[in-house]
């Protein structure tokens, strides 16, 4: 029997639909929430990202910007930039489109964005509340694989949760995520010695190595939960996950397609991380109205 194939589109459609109705409500009272998104180089992944993250913007009721840098520009202009988004009234979020040219520190830049505007969830004061279980932000694609377990009906709690990948993006806030919600949590790389007896134990299996079609049947326990998070471009053209898809499918009880599984997620997560800095915005403005009015 086949598993369950986890419409990512579908919640994601759903989700958007939520935010947009909070964002017409702001808009109302008087602010819009606002999105810039910094791109530098010339990457043609990064740029379909950005042109879907803008195109979501607009259905959604959310101003957007997108700057643009060519891979000669110096770190230092990119930061001046950062830093007048910053002070900006309209741009409640500012997102840094990964990778940069590698003559730029992605930290540095990262960390150059206020953190109330750090609506990707990766300065290090969000990643430092995600550890504590008090983040605001939280990092999108991790944010987006849970919020998909929770409107599929997926129990976590006492779940034996397996993440295969240990990046700052996706392995490590997922790991923290899965643990907030009481799974007990292993983390593994590709490097992992004995990968498959691992994967093999996992009531929830989250793989995000940018390795195509890495985890294989034969590593996955039967009517597991499967999240692929990668998106690999394959010789023949076509986009390809870290799940050998066709196989996995056939073993898993719930799995995640590619494309249309997490990649949706992520952008509807950076909306409502977008609406949710405007709001914090409009509350404290309203805190201070309340404030001279006493």
């Amino acid at each position: 029997m086949s598993a369950v194939i986890i419409d990512g589109n579908a919640i994601a459609s759903a989700l958007r639909a939520e935010w947009k109705v909070r964002a017409e409500s702001l808009k109302e009272q008087g602010i819009q929430p606002g999105l810039a998104v910094v791109i530098v180089g010339d990457n043609q992944a990064s740029s379909i990202y950005v042109r879907n993250k803008a195109r979501a913007c607009r259905e959604t009721g959310i101003y957007s910007e997108v700057h643009e840098f060519p891979e000669s520009a110096s770190e230092n202009e990119v930061l001046h930039h950062i830093h007048e988004l910053n002070e900006n009234p309209k741009i409640h979020g500012i997102l840094v489109q990964l990778p940069l040219p590698r003559h730029f520190e992605d930290k540095k830049l990262i960390s150059y964005i206020a953190v109330e505007k750090d609506v990707d969830g990766f300065h290090f004061n969000n990643i430092g509340a995600l550890v504590t279980g008090n983040a605001v932000f939280p990092p999108c694609t991790p944010y987006g694989v849970m919020k998909m377990l929770e409107k599929s009906g997926i129990q976590v709690e006492g779940q034996h949760a397996v993440v295969v990948g240990r990046s700052n993006i996706v392995g490590k806030p997922m790991a923290l995520m899965l643990l907030e919600k009481n799974a007990t949590v292993t983390i593994c790389t590709s490097k992992t010695r004995d990968l498959a007896g691992h994967t093999g134990r996992a009531d929830i299996l989250v793989v995000a190595t940018g390795k195509p079609k890495m985890i294989t049947a034969d590593m996955v326990k039967p009517n597991a939960t499967v999240i692929d998070v990668g998106i690999n471009r394959m010789p023949n053209g076509k986009l390809a996950g870290d799940v050998d898809f066709d196989s996995v499918k056939e073993k898993a009880g719930y799995i995640t397609p590619v494309p249309g599984g997490v990649g949706p997620m992520t952008i509807a997560m950076l909306l409502r991380n977008t609406i949710e800095a405007a709001s914090r915005v409009q509350a404290g403005a309203l805190s201070r109205i309340n404030t001279v009015n006493k």
